[in-house]
């Protein structure tokens, strides 16, 4: 917003980086990339109007245009004043992204590759089932943490993701419901560290969660996370209930730093972390464990992981790994995902296997973008 001076214009600068990592710093042209009304609250909004000559009750106005009727242009906007709408198209902009590319597995999952102006892309993912959609949205354009069965760090990180980068891919995927569908949960499991991009993550959960926008409650926004040193405590102190997921994935450090060579907390300190954060927010927090064939996946790994976890009211999502084209690694085998189920619940630990969504698709993050841009380099 050009006539506010607020903590949100301060940059789109890496937060939380590593130095030296294949595609750190800017991309594309080097520009920073352009605010969108998208990151605008409702005050903001309301000041904006009050500032350019206009009556406060126009904010609102403009907001449920952009987050309910989800226009793409001020011209659509037909009962704001013609001289309100010319100033807005004049000064400001709505979304600083296209659609370049869709898919639909069977099961209904959509993926949509997303390009902003300064040519980087993103995905995110529509999942439907029974009783709820979710959405699955990005952070960052690439991933610092290059987890090794994961398509989204294989080329580094490029840059953070604005709030409003971040809003507008759920907007994009609001746009592909029916008009009895509504997006019922929100994941931020995309591509990137959240917590590498805490200030605009937690941004873009303001503006998510307000009745303006797309009105979810804390308790059904979920941030998954690798444990970037200090971040944990971070999103604690931010006081935001959100559910916490964290991607420990090993019982011990030098496993789980070559599953996730990127610098994460200790898994002893992340198991602590986690417990403040049950602590003060009262959410119960989730562990993610990718289940690779041969490497995490035997019943030591299970005994360790629940000796580490007995009496934390947690739960662990086992997940067999998706297929990721071009890694060499693959899921391990039912019995085996039972048996490490097995083994956690006699220390008490309850726990879920979460089933492949949409791998058809390429749902696993960063594959479409990863195919899209191979064929744009080759010329297709």
């Amino acid at each position: 917003m050009r006539h506010l001076d607020s903590e949100r214009m301060q940059s789109s600068e890496p937060d939380g980086f590593e130095a030296g990592r294949p595609g750190d710093g800017a991309a594309g042209s080097g520009r920073e990339p352009p605010r969108s009304m998208l990151e605008w609250t409702k005050e903001e909004m309301e000041q904006w109007c009050v500032a350019s000559g206009f009556p406060p009750f126009h904010g609102p106005q403009i907001l449920r245009w952009i987050h309910e009727r989800l226009v793409t242009s001020f011209g659509e906007m037909t009962d704001l004043p013609t001289a309100l709408r010319e100033r807005l198209e004049g000064e400001e902009i709505i979304s600083t992204g296209d659609v370049i590319r869709e898919e639909r597995a069977a099961d209904s999952t959509r993926k949509l590759l997303i390009r902003y102006v300064d040519g980087q892309s993103v995905e995110c993912v529509l999942i439907p089932e029974a009783s709820r959609i979710t959405a699955c949205i990005s952070t960052q354009v690439g991933c610092a943490v290059r987890c090794v069965f994961c398509a989204s760090g294989l080329e580094g990180v490029k840059r953070n993701l604005t709030a409003g980068e971040i809003v507008e891919q759920v907007l994009a995927l609001k746009r592909k419901l029916g008009p009895k569908e509504k997006i019922t949960n929100l994941v931020f499991m995309g591509m990137g560290e959240p917590l590498h991009n805490v200030s605009n993550l937690l941004r873009s959960i303001e503006i998510l969660r307000a009745p303006w926008g797309a009105n979810l409650g804390a308790r059904r926004i979920t941030v998954s996370t690798s444990g970037p040193p200090g971040r944990i405590p971070r999103l604690t102190e931010a006081g935001v209930p959100v559910h916490l997921a964290v991607s420990l994935h090993a019982p011990y450090d030098d496993l789980r730093r070559k599953l996730i060579p990127g610098k994460t907390s200790p898994v002893a300190d992340l198991i602590a972390e986690s417990k403040e954060f049950f602590r003060k927010t009262g959410r119960r927090v989730t562990f993610e464990v990718a289940l690779i064939d041969g490497l995490n996946c035997e019943r030591d790994h299970a005994r360790s992981m629940g000796k580490r976890l007995k009496g934390f009211p947690c739960l662990v999502n086992l997940i067999p790994m998706n297929p990721v084209e071009g890694v060499a690694l693959r899921p391990p085998s039912t019995s085996a995902v039972l048996a490490y189920r097995k083994e956690l619940e006699s220390h008490g630990v309850e726990v879920a296997i979460r089933m492949r969504k949409g791998d058809k698709i390429a749902a696993a993050c960063g594959q479409l973008r990863m195919r899209t841009d191979v064929a744009r380099q080759g010329g297709g």
